[in-house]
């Protein structure tokens, strides 16, 4: 394993290199968000217009859940490499066939195959920034890898709002900017060598769940839950902009483009707030503005409202993403790195299968105000969890140095 844990990850062509590659796992299910009343609208003639545009964003979402676990197995047996550089070509051809299919059926096809591409993106990313960065260098890197994907989504979502301008069609476009990153993949990383797997004594547990660990499933399915929360605002947000009487794609696009702004500044101090703050408070402070941001869309009596809210949430998801990550790659085995990274990006993509199925029945019985009450009190309670799991933490921590 190479590991390099003195090394400036901002000055690591490996690093650049991931980072690239991660912009991709927004765009994938985000970019067409703001062209989302345009297909609605394209293919009113279909009886389930309105559940199944809604869910061409999540769509890839399933099959990385089918494909992640499967893509971890691989990147521990295979390599890393070859799953990411076919990961992104597969991205390209996939993301961009939307432009051309004339049916919502198609179209949804075509996002499953894209959904393979990102789980094969994902997960062999995840798994390298473990194997190539280490200690404060590995938490910059995670950091750096939120920033990267709201960066991505950022871009992709501004420019697919001014191209569904023409025609909703055109937004798929913008996944053909994977083929510029081809190249760059291609020659900055490289196989890390493989640990040898972990041998284990007579009689002790050796399969493999029991190896990853408890903890890895809890942080796992604490992150489902937070996707599911967060995910409200791709595949709702617009509809909720279109309520107030608002048409225009690009200023939809504007407002996710605020989320996804807020998120990348955010994750940019992760590495430095890590330490100050750990794990717990770092859960507390994001829960804590997810919340809130969601509180000020539940209230919002106009646009500028809806822009802060949008920015509240995409800060406090940004603050709790790389915790989830950091905290799973550290718990595994170095020879199941591959699978934990499975299991982490398994957790992100069910969370947005599950959250329309959610959201929409609540929009639909509560409105959009309700829905995101409803999302504010969870998320306070989940800060509360967070404080409450500090303090015991602090009490043993300071119980322990006074037995000292």
């Amino acid at each position: 394993m190479t590991a390099a844990p003195s090394t400036l990850p901002a000055l690591d062509r490996r690093a650049v290199a991931l980072l690239l590659a991660a912009t991709l796992t927004t765009m994938a299910n985000a970019a067409i968000s703001p062209a989302l009343p345009g297909l609605e609208v394209r293919f009113a003639h279909h009886p389930q217009a309105a559940l199944l545009t809604r869910f061409l964003v999540p769509a890839p979402s399933v099959a990385v859940v089918l494909i992640a676990g499967w893509a971890g197995v691989l990147a521990d047996r295979l390599g890393r490499r070859p799953l990411l550089i076919g990961g992104v070509l597969l991205f390209a051809l996939a993301g961009s066939l939307g432009m051309v299919l004339g049916s919502l059926e198609a179209i949804l096809l075509s996002r499953l195959a894209l959904g393979v591409a990102v789980a094969l993106i994902m997960t062999a990313q995840t798994a390298l920034i473990a194997d190539y960065f280490d200690g404060a260098a590995r938490s910059r890197v995670l950091g750096l890898q939120i920033s990267a994907r709201n960066l991505g989504g950022l871009v992709s979502i501004t420019l697919a709002g001014v191209l569904a301008l023409m025609s909703p069609m055109h937004a798929f476009a913008i996944h053909g900017l994977a083929l510029l990153i081809l190249p760059i993949l291609w020659c900055a990383i490289s196989e890390p060598k493989r640990p040898s797997p972990a041998t284990t004594a007579p009689g002790a547990p050796s399969a493999t769940t029991q190896r990853l660990g408890l903890g890895l499933w809890a942080i796992a399915g604490l992150q489902m839950l937070t996707t599911i929360c967060f995910f409200t605002m791709p595949t709702q947000v617009p509809f909720f902009v279109a309520s107030h009487g608002i048409r225009n794609t690009a200023i939809i696009g504007s407002v996710m483009g605020a989320l996804t702004l807020a998120g990348m500044l955010a994750a940019t101090r992760y590495s430095t707030l890590k330490p100050r703050l750990g794990h717990a408070r770092l859960f507390l402070l994001g829960y804590g503005l997810m919340g809130l941001g969601m509180a000020v869309l539940a209230l919002a009596p106009g646009l500028a409202m809806i822009f802060l809210g949008a920015a509240l949430v995409g800060l406090g998801f940004a603050t709790v993403s790389p915790n989830f990550n950091e905290i799973a790659l550290r718990a595994a085995p170095a020879d199941l790195r591959g699978r934990a990274a499975g299991i982490m990006t398994t957790s992100v993509f069910l969370g947005q299968i599950v959250s329309p199925f959610l959201t929409l029945p609540m929009v639909r019985h509560a409105g959009y105000s309700g829905t995101f009450a409803t999302l504010a009190v969870l998320l306070g309670l989940a800060a509360l969890v967070a404080l409450l799991a500090y303090g015991v933490t602090r009490g043993a921590t300071d119980a322990a140095e006074r037995a000292s």
